[in-house]
């Protein structure tokens, strides 16, 4: 079994500090950017459309791994809680989830996506289409 996490690209935004990051996509401050898929992932992006809902998961290169304990949303006035009951980048293995739209494709690996709340250079490991509703 192989255990080892692969980067299939990179974020490339506008937000270059994690000060300046909106907690979520759908806050104030998130931006158009653009993930540059590497070119051994290209036959992933095969049938990838503008209009696409996508969930893009992220390694968040920044965050702590040793909290379990921390202050939601970064607020130090709010007693801190376990990491599990919150959304906080810092945590034992710092996956983000970001919901965005597929706005246009630059070439064959640049994804035009928005909303999108993370900083440049974040390595991102996973992009799927966002489920459809039952019912």
């Amino acid at each position: 079994m192989n255990t080892e996490l692969v980067i299939i690209g990179t974020i490339r935004s506008s937000i270059k500090e994690r000060a300046n990051a909106p907690k979520m996509e759908n806050e104030p401050g998130a931006v158009r950017a653009r993930i540059e898929v590497a070119p051994q992932y290209a036959e992933g992006l095969n049938a990838m459309e503008p209009g696409t809902q996508l969930e893009i998961y992220t390694w968040f290169h920044k965050s702590a791994r040793d909290a379990l304990m921390v202050h939601p949303r970064g607020n130090m006035n709010v007693p801190k809680r376990g990491v599990f009951t919150t959304r906080s980048p810092n945590r034992p293995n710092p996956i983000g989830l970001h919901r965005v739209t597929l706005v246009d494709m630059e070439g064959p690996l640049t994804l035009v996506v928005e909303p999108l709340e993370a900083i440049d250079g974040t390595p991102v490991i996973d992009i799927k289409p966002k489920p459809k509703q039952m019912g």
